[in-house]
This record gives C-alpha cells, structure tokens and sequence, in this order.
C-alpha cells in the first residue's frame, strides 16, 4: 500500500485553497498546506478544509516545499509518494491519480503533470511561461539530452529519490532545480499529460514583471549551472 502525501505551498489563496483540498482524491494519506507569509485568510480555509497547515514566514516557494519536507522528516512514518501541487486551482486535483499511477504501476521515480496546450484553458498561461518552458526544456535537451517539455508545478516523485536529490533552492527554481537533479542522478521519469484552467486570483510570479524576470534568472542560472558542472 502506498502512502502519499501532498506539499500545497501557498500565498493568499484564500479563494481557491478550499477547492484544491477538496478535489485532492481520498488515495492521499495527509495534505499539506504551507502558508508562506499569507495576510488573508489563506490558513484559516485551509484548516477547515481539513488540511495540516504549516506556517514558513520567509516568503518563496522553495522555503515552503522545504518547510512540508521538513514537517515530513519528522513525521514516525515515512510516505512512499510525495506530490507537489499549487494552490491557486490552475490544476486539477482530481488528477493526482493520473500523475502518481507511473510511480506505482511502473516503478516510475518522478512524473510531471505536463501542461499541454491541447488541455489548456484559453489564457492558463501567459506568453512569458510558455516561452520560459520552451527555453528551459530546450536547454536540457541540449545539454542533458532530456526530454521534458514543461516545468509543471503538479509532480510526483518516490520519497526516498526526493531526499536523495538535497534540495536547496528556496524560491522559483525549485521545480528546474528538481528535474536537473533528476537529470544528474539518472533517475527514471516520465510526463502525463494534464488538463490546466485559468487559476484563481493573480499569479505571485507571471502576473508582475518583476516576478516573471526574477523566475526566467532563477531557472537560466541552475541550467547553466549544471551544464558546467563536473
């Protein structure tokens, strides 16, 4: 029997929050939700929503996958399965099953949720995204013959593979961060295709300029890092 576990990072999404905790299937064993900073009601909906809720004050996204991990270390039982998934409802929890059955049908070590543009939602991803994912995925098939086609947030990956990997980056290259690492410990992964729709609210990072260049150096600079590491 596998054991899943779900890592929400979340910054005010008061609005969506509940909806994503409530469409997660009944498989997963505990939802985690870390409220990174919020000043709305982001914590409050999510507790009654019926999820465990961290608090990480330091803002970015990797603070607060890092802080579910460490909230997981601690933890007398161990998870099998470790699933990453937004809290803004751009995703379809429901999905879950889709992305973690890899993993446990094929012995899979990490899935991506791939945000294909046949199952896009008109106007789910801005222009800077999807050229960013193009460059990014373009990159490692040129440097590490990859053959990723999007930095999804929504991704699965065996507990065990996950430590492995030392995760180190505390804002918005954590999810390049991960698949380079993947890449480099020849790990076995896979993508499977996912529906996306328009989240709730405005992006922390595609929605402000400031937050879309700050990501595209984030992303560029672990690539370039890598492609020169030994």
């Amino acid at each position: 029997m596998h054991k899943i576990k779900v890592i929400i990072p979340a910054y005010n999404e008061a609005d969506s929050i509940t909806h994503v905790i409530n469409d997660i299937p009944k498989v997963v064993s505990e939802i985690i939700v870390v409220n990174n900073n919020s000043t709305d009601k982001t914590e409050e909906n999510a507790i009654k929503a019926g999820a465990t809720v961290l608090t990480e004050k330091k803002r970015g996204y990797g603070n607060a996958c890092l802080k579910g991990l460490e909230y997981i270390a601690n933890q007398p039982e161990e998870p099998n399965i470790i699933v990453f998934l937004d809290g803004d409802y751009s995703d379809y929890p429901e999905e879950l099953t889709k992305i973690v059955a890899p993993i446990i049908e094929k012995d899979i070590d990490f899935v991506i949720g791939a945000r294909v543009k046949s199952l896009r939602e008109a106007g789910s991803m801005t222009m800077p995204q999807i050229f960013g994912n193009w460059l990014a995925t373009t990159l490692m098939k040129l440097f590490f013959s990859a053959t990723f086609t999007d930095l999804g947030p929504f991704r699965a990956i065996k507990y065990d593979k996950l430590l492995m990997l030392n995760m180190i980056d505390k804002t918005y290259g954590w999810t390049v961060e991960m698949q380079l690492k993947v890449l480099k410990q020849k790990l076995t992964y896979i993508e499977v295709p996912v529906n996306y729709r328009n989240r709730i609210g405005i992006s922390k990072v595609s929605g402000t300029i400031k937050g879309a260049i700050f990501a595209g150096v984030k992303i560029l600079s672990w690539i370039f890092k890598y492609s020169i590491k030994k």
